[in-house]
């Protein structure tokens, strides 16, 4: 992927970011528990990777007991920092795309989930609402065209309890057959190119913008390289993933073998 250049202002908020946890002796994990966000994420703005809010660096402030030091840090280096090009807030990023395509391999893909299955996954109640608001977008009055591929062991993964497991696979047979989504099953395979779950977010102006998931979080990206690479692989898994009406027959199936 592209290589990234953190700005000088950047790097210093990071770096105090970093001294101050150090200081209070908390973790990167502690601290991504406290604030509630993933320890990823805390890695890349001490990195100075990425450009944090306001609201983040008051919660970390609480969190470690700082005082306003680190809100200060904030309002002398990032107030008129602007993100680096790499850098997007995904989420306006995906509330506003005209073509959402989205890969997984793990996980049912969070705008097509139940709220149990959500609850299953997420931390607390407050985190479980945040996404549950996120699907709204499918159910305006211009929803974007959303285009997903989940590998097929999604499907056999429990998540939660076969009730919930049974539910969400009942919805997404429901949602599947909305004419702005299009739901397609891989099969279980090695697929050349593809390594992690992804999400390519496309702007009536033919703006994309990239969201890659890791381990511990995930990151975003406008870089050429990076959403050609996505558009790329969604190319590769369409071609290998059953067509949508198989792709149901395949979930009928699993409902009725597995979770029923």
């Amino acid at each position: 992927m592209a290589a990234r250049k953190p700005s000088h202002e950047l790097k210093s908020f990071g770096a105090e970011v970093a001294r101050l946890r150090e200081e209070a002796g908390i973790t990167r994990a502690d601290l991504s528990r406290m604030v509630a966000v993933s320890r990823s994420y805390i890695s890349q703005v001490e990195s100075g990777n990425t450009r944090c809010r306001l609201d983040f660096a008051e919660r970390v402030d609480n969190a470690l007991g700082t005082g306003t030091a680190i809100t200060d840090a904030w309002q002398k280096l990032l107030r008129s920092c602007g993100y680096p090009k790499f850098f997007a807030d995904f989420p306006m990023a995906e509330a506003s795309a005209e073509f959402l395509r989205a890969y997984e391999n793990t996980l049912v893909y969070g705008l097509l989930q139940i709220e149990d299955y959500a609850r299953a996954l997420l931390i607390d109640d407050a985190t479980v609402a945040a996404r549950m608001r996120r699907q709204i977008i499918l159910t305006g009055d211009t929803p974007p065209m959303l285009c997903v591929v989940l590998d097929e062991s999604v499907l056999y993964r429990l998540v939660g309890s076969p009730d919930i497991m049974r539910r969400q696979c009942e919805y997404l047979l429901e949602v599947s057959e909305c004419g702005h989504v299009k739901l397609q099953i891989a099969p279980i395979a090695y697929y050349w190119g593809v390594h992690a779950p992804f999400t390519l977010a496309t702007q009536q102006n033919g703006d994309e913008l990239v969201y890659f998931a890791t381990t511990n979080g995930g990151h975003s990206s406008n870089e050429a390289a990076d959403t050609l690479y996505a558009s790329k692989s969604f190319a590769t898994l369409q071609a290998h993933a059953l067509s949508v009406r198989e792709s149901r027959d395949l979930i009928r199936k699993i409902v009725s073998e597995r979770w029923s």
